[in-house]
């Protein structure tokens, strides 16, 4: 029987939203370690970032950290994907329950560096979402690709190929247990 990405969302979810609370502390830190490494090694400029959901891997203090030194973006839902928007207080709660920065009617076309959500991913390194589409709609439309980082509480990773053509991929995966970098980007 082979995998479905259907069904490897759902298992990755179930596994996600049952991580046990008593070393959540734990797995959030070894989460901010990594990744605060990963961009300190990184000429970093503009970041986008996201407000973590209950479930997903919380990163928020990596993010207040640096944006003494970067330009911070959040998602801003707009129809089926999101547009980014600078980081700034007061964060309201929106769609999905995801807390937004306010709204802006400046284009903000190019970031340097994206840190993605990932639910699950796939033996080519790209992303099981939600099954919305929204990230992938979102670099879609984008004229140049960022450095792309998943981030994942728990590591929910698959060798087969499940996704399609248009889901994106990463150059680096994290979580509290491994990290995995792709190791030759193709152009495409």
């Amino acid at each position: 029987m082979t995998l479905s990405k259907p069904r490897f969302r759902e298992i990755s979810l179930k596994k996600i939203k049952n991580l046990p609370q008593h070393n959540q502390l734990y797995r959030t830190w070894l989460l901010e370690k990594k990744l605060h490494k990963l961009l300190a090694g990184k000429k970093r400029k503009k970041i986008l970032f996201y407000y973590p959901l209950p479930f997903e891997a919380n990163i928020l203090k990596v993010m207040k950290q640096m944006r003494h030194d970067c330009d911070i973006y959040l998602p801003f839902m707009e129809g089926e994907s999101f547009k980014m928007v600078p980081f700034r207080l007061p964060l309201k709660k929106k769609k999905f329950g995801i807390f937004e920065a306010g709204n802006t009617n400046r284009k903000i076309n190019k970031i340097d560096i994206a840190i993605v959500p990932a639910v699950g991913v796939d033996g080519n390194l790209q992303r099981v979402g939600f099954g919305k589409g929204m990230y992938d709609r979102f670099f879609a439309r984008l004229k140049k690709r960022p450095y792309i980082i998943f981030i994942q509480p728990e590591f929910c990773y698959t060798k087969e190929l499940l996704c399609d053509s248009h889901d994106i991929d990463c150059d680096v995966l994290i979580s509290p247990t491994k990290v995995i970098t792709k190791k030759a980007r193709v152009k495409k």
